[in-house]
């Protein structure tokens, strides 16, 4: 496309922003569409990825044809396969009568699946016979109907991950895959962030009679800084918000009310590192799987004991600070890489491994382990290093007890043990 063209394309669909990345999702879109090949829109929510079908239909042979967008994440699962096949009367409770679905009503058009995704794994299934065949049957029905619907899907998640985790047919994926077209995020493309906040100042400026909000040099760098989480639909709710609590009707003096860093700061929102997404987690995927769960921790015990190792040979060779295993080997032994029911290792107290092995644990029984395994722990120390301790802080037991990691208490006990086995050893 030229560049001509690609800016007629942008203004038909109001589209703003140069980014490359951009601009090379918008030719794909335009060369595809005059075939009927399946598309894969991906990108982030609040990216505009419902312009890519737009464009897809309107330069197709369907653009005559309907055109229909559809959120698969908000449509109740119950009800979703009714509402792409249709449903025959009596079918189910309320079906009062026969009702066309979406893939029937878009015959010879185009039909935009958004938040693919979310799709029951029973409706995925229709859905790659209908692409594969065109075939499909409505429900209570036991009659195959035929159709002709060019479909356009979109996801804001990661496929594959999804495949991976089951909550996604394979075949499906690649069915749908045939071409991709990603839509950047608004953090990626940052040229861009000024020209729509412009854009939508002066469309609520246009529209409400409202003084156009114009942003300072200091204004701008502090917009095109933050990370836009909720991409071109958040920057747009902002845009609209300072204009309408910032300007003043346009009077003769002025049409522009300028807007500082200080004044666009109040509206943009704090960061908040703190926060994580729901169930985009690795780990709190594997919180809802045992066996991933039960894997993570015993990593994190492995990795445990590999530290208190380096931390032992370290402090024997003088080099450091010593430190006394933190978890102790059982007597008995056991094939590499498994542990006895008995001996379950205990993650760090707050950390995440802890969070996901943590159960509800009667105080007092939870002090009581936690002194067995100091006592196991203390065990292990060699004698001749807490001498050695003691004497390299001059008989400070505070100092020394901080050093190798134990309580005074425990320090206390360990130095009346010496002294009874050296009274032992006298007698003797």
């Amino acid at each position: 496309m030229t560049n001509q063209e690609l800016q007629s394309l942008k203004n038909k669909f109001d589209i703003i922003g140069n980014d490359p990345a951009l601009n090379r999702a918008l030719e794909i879109a335009v060369a595809v569409a005059p075939t009927d090949i399946t598309v894969l829109v991906s990108g982030e929510s609040g990216v505009g990825k419902e312009n890519i079908p737009k464009i897809i239909h309107q330069n197709s042979r369907r653009k005559n044809g309907k055109y229909f967008a559809i959120n698969c994440g908000a449509i109740p699962e119950g009800t979703i396969d009714s509402e792409l096949f249709g449903h025959e009367k009596g079918s189910f409770t309320g079906a009062n009568e026969m009702r066309r679905g979406y893939f029937e009503e878009a015959d010879g058009g185009t039909l935009f699946l958004d938040e693919i995704g979310e799709l029951p794994l029973s409706s995925q299934a229709k859905l790659l016979r209908v692409l594969q065949s065109g075939e499909f049957i409505r429900v209570g029905s036991s009659k195959v109907l035929k159709t002709d619907v060019r479909v356009v899907a979109a996801t804001n998640v990661n496929l594959m991950h999804a495949v991976s985790k089951g909550k996604f047919r394979e075949d499906l994926y690649y069915r749908l895959n045939a071409v991709s077209i990603t839509m950047p995020a608004l953090r990626e493309r940052p040229a861009d962030i000024n020209l729509l906040f412009r854009k939508f100042a002066s469309d609520f400026s246009a529209r409400y009679g409202m003084c156009k909000a114009t942003l300072t040099e200091d204004a701008a760098i502090l917009l095109r800084k933050y990370r836009w989480p909720g991409n071109i639909r958040q920057l747009k709710n902002v845009a609209e918000t300072v204009s309408a609590l910032e300007s003043a009707r346009i009077s003769a003096a002025s049409d522009r009310c300028v807007i500082d860093v200080d004044v666009l700061s109040k509206y943009i929102p704090k960061e908040e590192p703190n926060l994580l997404p729901a169930k985009s987690s690795a780990y709190q995927e594997a919180a809802e799987n045992p066996a991933e769960r039960e894997a993570i921790i015993r990593m994190l015990f492995q990795l445990r004991q590999d530290v208190d190792y380096l931390k032992d040979v370290i402090a024997k060779a003088g080099l450091g600070r010593p430190s006394a295993p933190a978890i102790a080997a059982p007597d008995t032994a056991v094939e590499e890489g498994e542990l006895p029911p008995e001996w379950t290792p205990r993650p760090e107290p707050g950390t995440y491994a802890q969070n996901l092995y943590q159960e509800d644990e009667d105080p007092e029984e939870q002090e009581f382990e936690e002194q067995a395994q100091e006592d196991m722990s203390i065990k292990t120390a060699n004698l001749e290093l807490i001498e050695k301790v003691l004497r390299k802080h001059g008989g400070n037991r505070k100092a020394a007890a901080a050093e190798l990691g134990i309580s005074e208490r425990t320090l206390y006990r360990k130095i009346n043990q010496m002294k009874k086995e050296k009274e032992n050893d006298t007698e003797k």
